[in-house]
């Protein structure tokens, strides 16, 4: 019969894993940390399980949602200060040669846009 061969493994280096779970590191400013040992120390956990827990109730609480009338609001404000700037920049360089009427139908025109792009916008319903 035949000897079996011995093999040792050798041991791998550092120090052994304390867990199965990825390790997340970042960068925290130092009050949040003092906030967090604050909240560990109250709790009676420690750091890094306490930021577990806190990431965790974090994910849960549902962020406050702005209504859909404070964002059509905000839409209509930002069209009207588009509008606004864009017709600031076009008299800026309007040929002041022209008469009062003439530099209007031209500001028109720009502000309107050429006709392969008319039904294009999406702030215009389709003309056709």
């Amino acid at each position: 019969m035949r000897k079996s061969i011995k093999v040792d493994q050798k041991s791998k280096r550092g120090r052994p894993a304390t867990g199965r779970d990825p390790m997340v590191s970042s960068r925290i400013p130092a009050e949040i940390v003092a906030a967090v040992d604050q909240w560990a120390a109250k709790n009676e956990t420690t750091r890094s399980d306490a930021i577990k827990q806190l990431v965790e109730l974090g994910l849960t609480v549902k962020a406050k949602s702005r209504a859909k009338s404070e964002d059509a609001q905000q839409r209509q404000e930002t069209k009207q200060r588009a509008r606004e700037l864009a017709g600031d920049t076009i008299n800026e360089i309007t040929d002041k040669a022209a008469s009062p009427d003439d530099q209007a139908s031209r500001k028109r025109r720009l502000v309107k846009g050429p006709e392969e792009f008319q039904n294009v916008r999406r702030d215009r319903p389709n003309r056709k």
